[in-house]
Protein backbone atom coordinates (compact mmCIF):
# COMPACT_ATOMS: atom_id res chain seq x y z
CA UNK A 1 0.00 0.00 0.00
CA UNK A 2 1.06 3.37 -1.16
CA UNK A 3 2.56 6.05 1.78
CA UNK A 4 -0.08 8.09 2.42
CA UNK A 5 -0.11 11.89 2.32
CA UNK A 6 -0.80 13.57 5.58
CA UNK A 7 -1.94 16.58 4.22
CA UNK A 8 -5.25 17.92 4.54
CA UNK A 9 -6.78 17.94 1.17
CA UNK A 10 -10.05 16.73 -0.47
CA UNK A 11 -8.17 13.96 -2.94
CA UNK A 12 -7.26 12.24 0.16
CA UNK A 13 -7.60 8.84 0.04
CA UNK A 14 -9.75 6.23 2.00
CA UNK A 15 -9.34 2.67 1.91
CA UNK A 16 -12.73 1.11 3.39
CA UNK A 17 -13.31 -2.54 4.88
CA UNK A 18 -15.33 -5.84 3.81
CA UNK A 19 -15.69 -8.57 6.98
CA UNK A 20 -11.86 -8.97 8.29
CA UNK A 21 -10.76 -12.49 8.68
CA UNK A 22 -13.09 -13.61 6.06
CA UNK A 23 -11.85 -12.10 2.46
CA UNK A 24 -11.44 -15.02 1.04
CA UNK A 25 -15.50 -15.36 0.90
CA UNK A 26 -16.16 -11.70 0.09
CA UNK A 27 -17.51 -13.07 -3.50
CA UNK A 28 -19.53 -16.03 -1.40
CA UNK A 29 -20.64 -13.16 1.73
CA UNK A 30 -22.04 -10.62 -2.00
CA UNK A 31 -24.78 -12.96 -2.73
CA UNK A 32 -26.72 -12.54 0.12
CA UNK A 33 -25.75 -8.70 0.29
CA UNK A 34 -27.36 -8.69 -3.33
CA UNK A 35 -30.51 -10.40 -2.31
CA UNK A 36 -31.14 -8.03 0.34
CA UNK A 37 -30.66 -4.90 -2.00
CA UNK A 38 -32.42 -6.59 -5.01
CA UNK A 39 -35.17 -7.46 -2.39
CA UNK A 40 -35.52 -3.44 -0.99
CA UNK A 41 -35.41 -1.99 -4.23
CA UNK A 42 -37.83 -4.13 -6.02
CA UNK A 43 -40.05 -3.78 -2.58
CA UNK A 44 -39.35 0.06 -2.76
CA UNK A 45 -40.08 0.23 -6.46
CA UNK A 46 -43.21 -1.47 -5.86
CA UNK A 47 -44.79 0.54 -3.53
CA UNK A 48 -44.27 3.66 -5.42
CA UNK A 49 -45.46 2.54 -8.51
CA UNK A 50 -48.78 1.46 -7.07
CA UNK A 51 -49.52 4.21 -5.15
CA UNK A 52 -48.81 6.21 -8.45
CA UNK A 53 -50.72 4.49 -10.35
CA UNK A 54 -53.77 3.87 -8.14
CA UNK A 55 -56.00 6.70 -7.58
CA UNK A 56 -57.79 4.93 -5.05
CA UNK A 57 -54.03 5.23 -2.80
CA UNK A 58 -53.78 8.65 -3.71
CA UNK A 59 -54.50 9.86 0.26
CA UNK A 60 -52.17 10.64 2.72
CA UNK A 61 -51.33 7.62 4.23
CA UNK A 62 -50.62 6.26 0.93
CA UNK A 63 -48.37 9.27 0.17
CA UNK A 64 -46.28 9.23 3.53
CA UNK A 65 -46.05 5.53 2.56
CA UNK A 66 -44.38 6.34 -0.58
CA UNK A 67 -42.17 8.76 1.42
CA UNK A 68 -40.86 6.39 3.61
CA UNK A 69 -40.09 4.32 0.41
CA UNK A 70 -38.00 7.11 -1.06
CA UNK A 71 -35.79 7.55 2.47
CA UNK A 72 -35.45 4.03 2.38
CA UNK A 73 -33.69 3.54 -0.66
CA UNK A 74 -31.88 7.11 -0.21
CA UNK A 75 -30.66 5.76 2.72
CA UNK A 76 -29.24 2.53 1.23
CA UNK A 77 -28.62 2.86 -1.84
CA UNK A 78 -25.81 5.08 -1.55
CA UNK A 79 -23.88 2.20 0.32
CA UNK A 80 -24.13 -0.66 -2.52
CA UNK A 81 -21.64 0.75 -4.95
CA UNK A 82 -18.74 1.32 -2.40
CA UNK A 83 -19.63 -2.20 -0.68
CA UNK A 84 -19.64 -4.32 -3.84
CA UNK A 85 -16.53 -2.84 -5.47
CA UNK A 86 -15.09 -3.73 -1.70
CA UNK A 87 -16.64 -7.47 -2.04
CA UNK A 88 -15.87 -8.08 -5.44
CA UNK A 89 -12.03 -7.44 -4.83
CA UNK A 90 -12.36 -3.82 -7.61
CA UNK A 91 -11.03 -1.56 -5.17
CA UNK A 92 -10.97 -0.05 -1.38
CA UNK A 93 -10.04 3.12 -2.35
CA UNK A 94 -12.37 5.79 -2.17
CA UNK A 95 -11.61 9.88 -2.23
CA UNK A 96 -12.28 11.71 1.07
CA UNK A 97 -15.40 14.09 -1.37
CA UNK A 98 -16.79 11.26 -2.59
CA UNK A 99 -16.17 9.75 0.77
CA UNK A 100 -18.45 13.25 2.40
CA UNK A 101 -20.79 13.04 -0.13
CA UNK A 102 -21.78 8.96 0.64
CA UNK A 103 -21.98 10.37 4.30
CA UNK A 104 -24.40 13.42 3.57
CA UNK A 105 -26.89 11.34 1.89
CA UNK A 106 -26.50 8.08 4.55
CA UNK A 107 -26.45 10.42 7.49
CA UNK A 108 -29.39 12.96 5.83
CA UNK A 109 -31.69 10.29 4.70
CA UNK A 110 -31.73 8.37 8.11
CA UNK A 111 -32.42 11.69 9.77
CA UNK A 112 -35.40 12.41 7.20
CA UNK A 113 -36.94 8.77 7.67
CA UNK A 114 -37.46 9.28 11.55
CA UNK A 115 -39.01 12.48 10.30
CA UNK A 116 -41.80 10.99 7.68
CA UNK A 117 -42.15 8.18 10.78
CA UNK A 118 -43.43 11.20 13.02
CA UNK A 119 -45.39 12.21 10.02
CA UNK A 120 -47.09 9.08 9.85
CA UNK A 121 -47.71 8.74 13.47
CA UNK A 122 -49.78 12.27 13.34
CA UNK A 123 -51.53 10.56 10.05
CA UNK A 124 -52.32 8.20 12.20
CA UNK A 125 -53.56 10.53 15.37
CA UNK A 126 -55.71 12.47 12.57
CA UNK A 127 -57.43 9.53 11.41
CA UNK A 128 -58.39 7.68 14.41
CA UNK A 129 -58.71 10.88 16.95
CA UNK A 130 -60.36 13.29 14.40
CA UNK A 131 -61.51 11.14 11.55
CA UNK A 132 -63.67 13.31 10.31
CA UNK A 133 -61.15 16.45 9.65
CA UNK A 134 -58.86 13.88 8.37
CA UNK A 135 -59.21 14.91 4.42
CA UNK A 136 -59.27 18.86 5.48
CA UNK A 137 -56.23 18.61 7.91
CA UNK A 138 -54.16 16.68 5.95
CA UNK A 139 -54.20 18.07 2.05
CA UNK A 140 -51.79 17.36 -0.61
CA UNK A 141 -50.25 21.28 0.08
CA UNK A 142 -49.78 20.03 3.85
CA UNK A 143 -48.10 16.61 3.10
CA UNK A 144 -45.48 18.20 0.28
CA UNK A 145 -45.04 20.59 2.98
CA UNK A 146 -44.14 17.76 5.40
CA UNK A 147 -41.80 15.96 3.21
CA UNK A 148 -39.54 19.45 2.17
CA UNK A 149 -39.10 20.09 5.52
CA UNK A 150 -38.16 16.90 6.66
CA UNK A 151 -35.55 16.58 3.83
CA UNK A 152 -34.33 20.27 4.12
CA UNK A 153 -34.05 19.95 8.06
CA UNK A 154 -31.94 16.82 8.06
CA UNK A 155 -29.74 18.07 4.76
CA UNK A 156 -29.21 21.84 6.60
CA UNK A 157 -28.14 19.97 10.09
CA UNK A 158 -25.58 17.70 8.40
CA UNK A 159 -23.93 20.47 7.05
CA UNK A 160 -21.90 21.65 9.84
CA UNK A 161 -20.27 18.50 10.57
CA UNK A 162 -19.03 17.66 6.95
CA UNK A 163 -17.34 21.13 6.59
CA UNK A 164 -15.67 20.58 9.63
CA UNK A 165 -14.27 17.38 8.34
CA UNK A 166 -13.00 19.10 5.15
CA UNK A 167 -10.54 20.99 7.71
CA UNK A 168 -9.38 17.80 9.88
CA UNK A 169 -5.86 16.34 9.01
CA UNK A 170 -5.66 12.49 8.66
CA UNK A 171 -2.38 11.63 9.58
CA UNK A 172 -2.79 8.32 10.97
CA UNK A 173 -4.28 5.45 9.22
CA UNK A 174 -6.87 6.60 6.54
CA UNK A 175 -8.38 2.63 6.85
CA UNK A 176 -12.03 3.07 7.70
CA UNK A 177 -13.92 -0.04 9.64
CA UNK A 178 -16.59 -0.42 6.96
CA UNK A 179 -17.38 -0.69 3.25
CA UNK A 180 -18.77 2.97 3.58
CA UNK A 181 -18.48 6.10 5.44
CA UNK A 182 -19.85 6.89 7.91
CA UNK A 183 -19.76 10.30 10.46
CA UNK A 184 -18.30 8.28 13.66
CA UNK A 185 -15.95 6.00 11.74
CA UNK A 186 -14.27 9.15 9.96
CA UNK A 187 -13.78 11.81 13.14
CA UNK A 188 -12.30 8.82 14.60
CA UNK A 189 -9.45 8.89 12.28
CA UNK A 190 -8.57 12.64 12.92
CA UNK A 191 -5.41 14.07 14.63
CA UNK A 192 -7.13 17.06 15.39
CA UNK A 193 -9.37 17.93 18.32
CA UNK A 194 -12.87 16.61 16.99
CA UNK A 195 -14.93 17.61 20.34
CA UNK A 196 -16.99 20.25 18.01
CA UNK A 197 -18.18 16.93 16.01
CA UNK A 198 -18.66 14.52 18.95
CA UNK A 199 -20.89 16.89 20.76
CA UNK A 200 -22.81 18.81 17.75
CA UNK A 201 -23.22 15.06 16.50
CA UNK A 202 -24.95 13.59 20.02
CA UNK A 203 -26.40 17.07 20.34
CA UNK A 204 -27.81 16.56 16.87
CA UNK A 205 -28.90 13.03 17.44
CA UNK A 206 -30.58 13.44 20.88
CA UNK A 207 -32.39 16.76 19.29
CA UNK A 208 -33.84 15.40 16.05
CA UNK A 209 -34.26 11.52 16.89
CA UNK A 210 -35.46 12.68 20.48
CA UNK A 211 -37.80 15.29 19.09
CA UNK A 212 -38.95 12.85 16.17
CA UNK A 213 -39.51 9.62 18.90
CA UNK A 214 -41.36 11.90 21.87
CA UNK A 215 -43.67 13.51 19.07
CA UNK A 216 -44.63 9.47 17.90
CA UNK A 217 -44.73 8.46 21.34
CA UNK A 218 -47.40 11.47 22.31
CA UNK A 219 -49.15 10.63 19.10
CA UNK A 220 -49.47 6.89 20.17
CA UNK A 221 -50.37 7.73 23.63
CA UNK A 222 -53.74 10.21 21.98
CA UNK A 223 -54.24 7.15 19.52
CA UNK A 224 -54.64 4.74 22.75
CA UNK A 225 -56.91 6.44 24.89
CA UNK A 226 -59.47 7.69 21.84
CA UNK A 227 -59.07 3.81 21.22
CA UNK A 228 -59.78 2.84 24.75
CA UNK A 229 -63.18 4.85 24.28
CA UNK A 230 -64.34 2.25 21.14
CA UNK A 231 -67.12 0.56 22.62
CA UNK A 232 -67.01 -2.68 20.38
CA UNK A 233 -63.58 -5.00 20.80
CA UNK A 234 -63.60 -5.34 17.20
CA UNK A 235 -64.06 -1.56 16.87
CA UNK A 236 -60.50 -1.37 18.99
CA UNK A 237 -58.68 -3.91 17.22
CA UNK A 238 -59.80 -2.50 13.59
CA UNK A 239 -58.44 0.49 14.94
CA UNK A 240 -55.13 -1.14 16.46
CA UNK A 241 -54.72 -2.92 13.13
CA UNK A 242 -54.13 0.50 11.06
CA UNK A 243 -51.34 1.36 13.28
CA UNK A 244 -49.54 -2.15 13.10
CA UNK A 245 -47.43 -1.43 10.26
CA UNK A 246 -46.55 1.78 11.16
CA UNK A 247 -45.16 0.67 14.46
CA UNK A 248 -43.04 -1.66 13.25
CA UNK A 249 -41.40 0.41 10.87
CA UNK A 250 -40.93 2.84 14.22
CA UNK A 251 -39.02 -0.59 16.17
CA UNK A 252 -37.15 -2.09 12.87
CA UNK A 253 -35.40 1.99 12.26
CA UNK A 254 -35.24 3.13 15.89
CA UNK A 255 -34.24 -0.76 17.00
CA UNK A 256 -30.84 -0.51 15.01
CA UNK A 257 -30.30 2.54 15.21
CA UNK A 258 -30.06 2.91 19.06
CA UNK A 259 -28.01 -0.65 18.89
CA UNK A 260 -25.51 1.24 16.51
CA UNK A 261 -24.90 4.35 18.46
CA UNK A 262 -24.39 2.18 21.35
CA UNK A 263 -21.60 -0.19 19.80
CA UNK A 264 -20.08 3.37 18.89
CA UNK A 265 -20.00 5.01 21.89
CA UNK A 266 -19.35 1.83 24.28
CA UNK A 267 -17.89 -0.64 22.64
CA UNK A 268 -15.43 0.65 20.61
CA UNK A 269 -12.37 -1.81 21.57
CA UNK A 270 -15.12 -4.76 20.83
CA UNK A 271 -14.95 -7.26 17.82
CA UNK A 272 -15.30 -5.22 14.19
CA UNK A 273 -17.59 -8.08 13.33
CA UNK A 274 -20.09 -6.24 15.83
CA UNK A 275 -19.79 -2.80 14.31
CA UNK A 276 -19.85 -3.51 10.88
CA UNK A 277 -23.16 -6.22 11.66
CA UNK A 278 -24.95 -3.42 13.16
CA UNK A 279 -23.99 -1.19 10.37
CA UNK A 280 -25.47 -3.39 7.93
CA UNK A 281 -28.47 -4.22 9.91
CA UNK A 282 -29.00 -0.30 10.35
CA UNK A 283 -28.67 0.23 6.66
CA UNK A 284 -30.36 -2.82 5.00
CA UNK A 285 -32.86 -4.37 7.20
CA UNK A 286 -35.77 -1.04 6.76
CA UNK A 287 -35.58 -0.87 3.15
CA UNK A 288 -35.67 -4.94 2.92
CA UNK A 289 -38.63 -5.13 5.35
CA UNK A 290 -40.72 -2.12 5.42
CA UNK A 291 -42.26 -2.73 1.59
CA UNK A 292 -42.87 -6.50 2.81
CA UNK A 293 -44.53 -5.40 6.49
CA UNK A 294 -46.85 -2.41 4.63
CA UNK A 295 -47.65 -5.42 1.83
CA UNK A 296 -48.74 -8.04 4.01
CA UNK A 297 -50.79 -5.60 7.10
CA UNK A 298 -52.07 -3.42 4.53
CA UNK A 299 -55.11 -5.06 2.32
CA UNK A 300 -55.16 -1.85 -0.27
CA UNK A 301 -51.15 -2.45 -0.70
CA UNK A 302 -51.56 -6.38 -1.14
CA UNK A 303 -53.96 -5.95 -3.84
CA UNK A 304 -52.18 -3.61 -5.81
CA UNK A 305 -49.18 -6.24 -5.32
CA UNK A 306 -51.63 -9.14 -6.59
CA UNK A 307 -52.50 -7.07 -9.37
CA UNK A 308 -49.02 -6.14 -10.76
CA UNK A 309 -48.63 -9.96 -10.31
CA UNK A 310 -51.74 -11.19 -11.40
CA UNK A 311 -53.70 -8.63 -13.38
CA UNK A 312 -56.45 -10.18 -14.95
CA UNK A 313 -57.27 -13.35 -12.17
CA UNK A 314 -57.39 -9.86 -9.70
CA UNK A 315 -59.68 -7.87 -12.08
CA UNK A 316 -62.06 -10.71 -12.18
CA UNK A 317 -62.30 -11.30 -8.70
CA UNK A 318 -63.11 -7.67 -7.95
CA UNK A 319 -65.57 -7.83 -10.76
Amino acid sequence: MATLNSSNTLSSTFYLTGIPGYEEFHHWISIPFCVLYLVGIMGNCTILHIVRTDPRLHKPMYYFLAMLSLTDMGMSMPTMISLFRVLWSISREIQFNICVVQMFFIHTFSFTESSVLLAMAFDRYVAICHPLRYATVLTPRLIAKIGIVALLRSAFAMIPLLVRLAFFPFCHSHTLSHSYCLHQDMISLACADTKFNVIYGLVLITVLWGMDSLGIFVSYMCILQSILRIASREGRLKALNTCASHICAVLILYVPMIGLSIVHRFAKHSSPLIHIFMAHVYLLVPPVLNPIIYSVKTKQIRQGVLHMLFPTKVSSTVM
